[in-house]
């Protein structure tokens, strides 16, 4: 075959601009690609740093700007890409900006907006926009930084689970930003904003609040908040097999069938694979399930909101994914490159 150099250079041009996009779409695609071929799809996916499906170009998030009051959308540089932080950048030059609104990517309009007004306190804020910059393979992006009083809500969701039916929940987050309050969620919570009894939530809860519970060692650690009870296993008091996360980002799952299981799962969101830090039988008096489906960040499922913590990315499904389809997803996380 006869060389053709000038059709060699504009091959290594094309592959030049393509790899000048960031994305992390690995051969079996983004989270909820890999959730979807798992059989048990995302019905809430939320992420202020990226894509999470290889196919979204919509808006990852909303900003407002305090000079003027004005709002713009954040979108992922290309399908299945990062955000674009630079239109934030541009938007908030000279002045400050906050996090309005969360865009759930299922399609399913599970948004997460500033929370109302629950039975534990009142008065939450949006959190700031540019507090938690980090980066995908070298790219710029912004986390969800919740301090103290940052709560974000939606209780008019579509298609999160309720009652005893089986979910799944992952979270990436910063795992040197925590507290000992109640409580730093993301996960299904109540509808009514106020707690409604035992076994009503499902979220997945990062920090050292021992009140209820704690794993090994003196924390953070990852737990399941299921109501009046953070745990880390069956025994509601501590589960040695559940350890103090000592990684710069933390994967946290968990995830609960329609029969009497549930799981907690985490790993190092830059490197290596997911470990089961337990799974067996839900705690006496939370067995049927009685989940509500709500969507709450930052909270607890009455407004409590004394916890702190970092949100990168999340989601939840419908029906409980295997540990298979979980390794895929942690898989992809550690492809996507996260770094201070």
């Amino acid at each position: 075959m006869a060389f053709n150099k000038a059709l060699l250079l504009t091959a290594l041009s094309l592959a030049s601009t393509v790899s000048a996009v960031p994305a992390a779409t690995g051969s079996s695609g983004l989270p909820c690609d890999i959730y979807a071929n798992g059989g048990t799809p995302c019905v809430a996916a939320h992420s202020t740093t990226r894509s999470l499906y290889s196919s979204y170009t919509g808006p990852l998030y909303q900003v407002v700007r305090a000079s003027d009051g004005h709002m713009t959308n954040i979108s992922p540089l290309s399908a299945g890409s990062v955000a674009n932080a630079a239109t934030q950048d541009n938007f908030c030059a000279n002045t400050s900006c906050q996090i309005k609104t969360i865009y759930d990517q299922s399609g399913r309009a599970n948004h997460l907006t500033l929370a109302p007004n629950g039975g534990a306190a009142s008065g939450d804020v949006l959190a700031s926009a540019t507090a938690a910059p980090v980066t995908l393979n070298g790219h710029k992006v912004y986390g969800v930084y919740v301090h103290p009083g940052v709560g974000y809500r939606n209780d008019n969701t579509n298609g999160i689970a309720t009652g005893n039916n089986p979910e799944g929940i992952y979270a990436v987050l910063d795992g040197t930003h925590y507290n000992g309050g109640c409580c730093f969620d993301y996960g299904n919570a109540e509808t009514s904003n106020t707690d409604t009894g035992n076994a009503h939530m499902e979220a997945i809860y990062f920090g050292t609040n021992s009140y209820w519970g704690s794993g090994q060692g003196s924390g953070p650690w990852l737990m399941s908040d299921q109501e009046n009870g953070l745990f880390s296993g069956y025994n509601p008091k501590q589960n040695t097999a559940d350890p103090s996360q000592t990684s710069r980002f933390v994967t946290g799952i968990v995830k609960g069938d329609s029969s009497n299981l549930w799981a907690l799962r985490g790993g190092n969101s830059q490197s290596g694979g997911l470990s089961t830090y337990y799974s067996g039988q839900r705690p006496s008096g939370y067995y049927p399930m009685k989940k509500e489906g709500a969507i709450i960040l930052g909270i607890g499922g009455d407004n409590s909101n004394s916890g702190q913590g970092t949100f990168y990315e999340g989601v939840m499904t419908t029906g409980y994914p295997s540990d298979q389809t979980e390794n895929a997803v942690q898989a992809n996380i550690v492809a996507a490159g996260y770094a201070a």
